[in-house]
């Protein structure tokens, strides 16, 4: 009996991903925040985020634990940052004898507004033992009048 597989496994993973988009959905409930387009849009609420601003620069904070610098994607569109992550299944079929097995490919997507344009040119990201620092040094602000010589 061993042998046969388990016909709720589908169902298993369908109401683990229902929970955590009503998590998700929570969370966005409770953040309270007045201006929406300020939101992370996810497709995977196990990823977790920060967004710290430092003064001179932004940084994101990200987990990605098991992904590796190839695994995952940056993207930067004005004031838009992309952060992307897929990784395969590390074992061949035939390799292991499981008696569970669950980790399969993964993927997430996160994307966030920045409250300030940044320096693409200047972004530095690095990954260390599953987390992602991205640091978004600010734009210097322009100034609103310009001295304008008279000819």
């Amino acid at each position: 009996m061993a042998d046969r597989p388990n016909p709720f496994e589908g169902i298993e993973a369908l109401l683990d991903r229902l929970n955590q988009q009503f998590e998700t959905a929570t969370r966005t409930w409770e953040s309270g925040l007045e201006d929406r387009s300020q939101l992370e849009f996810s497709t995977d609420a196990g990823t977790s985020l920060d967004l710290a601003d430092e003064g001179d620069e932004f940084v994101v904070v990200v987990d990605v634990p098991g992904y590796e610098t190839d695994d995952v994607d940056l993207r930067l569109s004005g004031d838009r940052l992309s952060i992307t992550g897929e990784r395969e299944e590390a074992v061949e079929e035939g390799d292991e004898q499981f008696i569970r097995h669950e980790r399969k490919q993964q993927s997430f997507s996160r994307r966030l507004r920045l409250p300030e344009l940044v320096v693409a040119d200047d972004v530095e990201a690095s990954l260390n033992n599953g987390v992602l620092t991205v640091r978004l040094p600010k734009r210097e602000p322009e100034s609103e009048s310009q001295s304008i010589d008279i000819e």
